[in-house]
């Protein structure tokens, strides 16, 4: 997969979400089911090394990037993770005048409650994934 193309969708997912695994969900939209970039599993060791390893909760984006295009995929799962970062501050300056409006407080809510619904579909999916390899393993 183009590395170009992996930035994009990563940076996608992550600037719609609005907490570390928040992206999950378009994640895996993007990856697993339209693309077939990664499978469930490498969906899943993805967000296991990016638990498993010191920094933001949003590191298994680097991960994604390497299973679906090696190290230039990593390098740009790791852009798509910083750049929101590098924009929030002149955009946080920009909606502190907006963000007493009624409705601008109401749409940020409805998009942190969406995305916090997104979450736990995502994380079903992946809990059965999880109990289907365990069971595997049993067998």
């Amino acid at each position: 997969m183009n590395a170009v193309v992996i930035y994009l969708l990563l940076l996608k997912a992550t600037l719609t979400s609005f907490a570390g695994m928040g992206s999950l969900p378009q994640i895996r939209q993007d990856f697993v089911e339209t693309r077939g970039a990664i499978s469930d599993q490498q969906l899943s060791q993805a967000v296991l090394v990016g638990r498993a390893t010191i920094g933001p909760m949003g590191a298994y984006v680097v991960a994604i990037g390497y299973f679906a295009g090696g190290w230039l995929g990593a390098v740009a799962g790791w852009l798509a993770m910083i750049t929101p970062a590098l924009i929030a501050i002149p955009l946080l300056a920009l909606i502190q005048r907006w963000l007493h409006l009624p409705r601008i407080r109401a749409a940020v809510d409805g998009v942190i409650i969406a995305s916090a619904v997104l979450l736990l579909g995502s994380g079903a999916t992946l809990a059965i994934d999880a109990i289907q390899q365990l069971m595997a393993l049993k067998s």
